[in-house]
């Protein structure tokens, strides 16, 4: 009775095919068409020799082909693998060769990095391009790789020990591969039933689905971001259709939703929760059908979160706590917020905790980081030296994964989170998160974005200083946020050093690039 994800899907396509699983622009296929459809590039994976365990890269934007390049790696136990399509020759490199990929499914406006990159990678050895003709000689149109395969399944038997790897960018440097068990994994995101205790066995989840009023389910962010691949899975064992748009355009998110009339929409904190808000201030929309808005891998700063309330008085906004290491463990408390500390209350099935320097629970007000056990990743691909410092193990026999975020325990139980450990600022011996200050310079009426790190300072160590991209249109100077902030924060809290910048560096889950906004801050400070 092992919960496989493939094992999953196929039960559900033969429980309720009929039933739309995906949706992207005008594409639609049920359970049953998407399930076909990945059987055939799974046997064309099969054919070109990629075998159980071994990495199938996916550098697409979103679609059915992407939703299906993961189920065909799944269903040969094979390993899909993620590829930030913003990534640039360097960094493609690393990852293509970090991650050993032996095939590659990449969309034709990537094709050049692709031709670039792709020789330079030791393990990978087939290509097969979405949306088009490739250039590269090698490569196999999509559509031809499927031509003549069997729509059946025959495939080995699965195990929840197979696996699943996630990449993600973080905050500073080169991305790194979260490596889960499957079970581990399905466990981690709700287990088949995100809003109580997991289902017992996989026939459950399956019956459970089938009894299911079908719900429209949205999934905002890119599939390159583990977030949506998440809400992907979890929509579908709640028997529900997941819907994308292909590119992240606000306006048409809204149009989606409207034609879609979806019920519940993931997004990934300010970077899409601003430019939507805006768009929906601008348009003109139908979003009765709309219930629930979920962010998750990015904060909600206050101003953000109440803009986007005032426009959807009868839209439940949650703020959800997790990693990609750790899956989802906590839900925002009502009325927390980033300003002075985001609280949250763990989820029931979690095994949270906030630790101190000797791995045992800090007491109410102690900070302490924050670490879950039970249902974790295992590990990072080819990086042991960061898997011993983050994954770790107590006198008790314990395995614990540290997540890097700085917290305290409430007496209710609740935990505060300001930030993370990584990204803490050191003033004169006071430690500054930047996502306190990031939320009240966000809530400055010209500013629309901000990022705020810490830079060399001769008295006092570091300063705080920040990166501010006004609104539109708009024009703020540094006396201004100045005297804004002074009026919101401690004073050794206040920024020091301003930069502004035409655009704001992020990644598509809405993570600041801190590495860009220090040297940004620090040319701005003669440094």
């Amino acid at each position: 009775m092992e919960f496989n994800h493939a094992d999953l899907f196929e039960g559900l396509a033969d429980a309720i095919g009929d039933r739309v699983a995906v949706v992207c622009g005008a594409e639609r296929l049920t359970f049953a068409e998407l399930d076909a459809h990945a059987n055939r590039l799974a046997h064309h994976l099969l054919e070109q020799g990629v075998e159980p365990g071994r990495h199938v890269g996916i550098q697409l934007y979103n679609g059915i082909e992407y939703v299906a390049a993961m189920l065909a790696a799944l269903k040969i136990r094979a390993v899909p693998v993620n590829v930030n399509y913003r990534y640039v020759e360097d960094e493609l490199r690393y990852l293509y060769t970090d991650s050993d990929i032996v095939a590659l499914l990449y969309d034709v406006e990537f094709e050049r990095r692709v031709a670039a990159v792709a020789p330079d990678a030791p393990e990978l050895r087939h290509l097969v391009a979405v949306g088009g003709e490739p250039g590269i000689p090698a490569a196999v149109p999509y559509r031809r790789a499927l031509e003549g395969m069997p729509a059946t399944r025959g495939f080995p038997k699965r195990s929840g020990q197979d696996v699943y790897i996630i990449y993600t960018g973080g905050t500073t440097g080169m991305p790194k591969g979260a490596m889960w068990h499957v079970e581990d994994l399905f466990m981690a995101f709700g287990g088949g039933n995100p809003y109580g205790e997991p289902r017992a066995t996989p026939q459950e989840v399956i019956d459970e689905a089938a009894k299911a009023n079908p719900m429209i389910m949205m999934a905002v962010a890119p599939l390159m971001h583990g977030a949506a691949q998440m809400a992907t899975f979890i929509a579908w064992w709640m028997g529900a259709t997941i819907v994308y748009v292909r590119k992240f355009d606000a306006a048409e998110v809204w149009r989606t939703v409207e034609r879609e009339r979806v019920f519940t929409m993931n997004i990934t904190g300010d970077a899409m929760a601003r430019p939507m808000a805006e768009a929906l201030a601008a348009g003109s929309y139908d979003v009765s059908s709309l219930f629930v808005i979920s962010s998750t891998g990015a904060i909600l700063s206050g101003a953000v979160r109440d803009r986007l309330q005032e426009l959807l008085p009868n839209v439940m906004i949650l703020d959800n706590f997790g990693s990609t290491e750790s899956g989802y463990t906590a839900s925002g408390v009502a009325g927390s917020r980033p300003e002075n500390g985001l609280r949250y209350q763990p989820n029931a099935t979690a095994r949270l905790a906030v630790l101190d320097d000797k791995l045992q629970p800090v007491r109410p007000g102690e900070l302490g980081t924050v670490a879950k056990s039970g249902h974790i990743a295992f590990g990072y691909y080819n990086d042991p030296g960061k898997t011993a410092k983050t994954f770790v193990t107590d006198a008790d026999g314990t395995r614990w994964l540290l997540t890097g975020d700085l917290a305290t325990v409430e007496p209710d139980g609740t935990i505060t989170v300001f930030g993370r450990g990584s990204q803490c600022i050191n003033t004169g011996g006071e430690k500054v998160f930047p996502e306190e200050v990031e939320a009240v310079l966000k809530g400055h009426p010209k500013v629309f974005d901000a990022v705020v790190t810490g830079i060399p300072d001769e008295r006092w160590g570091s300063r705080v200083a920040a990166v501010v991209e006004p609104r539109p249109g708009e024009s703020v100077t540094a006396e201004e946020l100045d005297a804004y902030c002074r009026g919101r924060l401690s004073g050794y809290k206040v920024p020091r050093t301003y930069a502004f910048v035409a655009e704001m560096v992020r990644s598509l889950a809405g993570k600041a690039d801190y590495r860009w906004a220090r040297q940004t801050a620090q040319a701005a400070a003669g440094g």
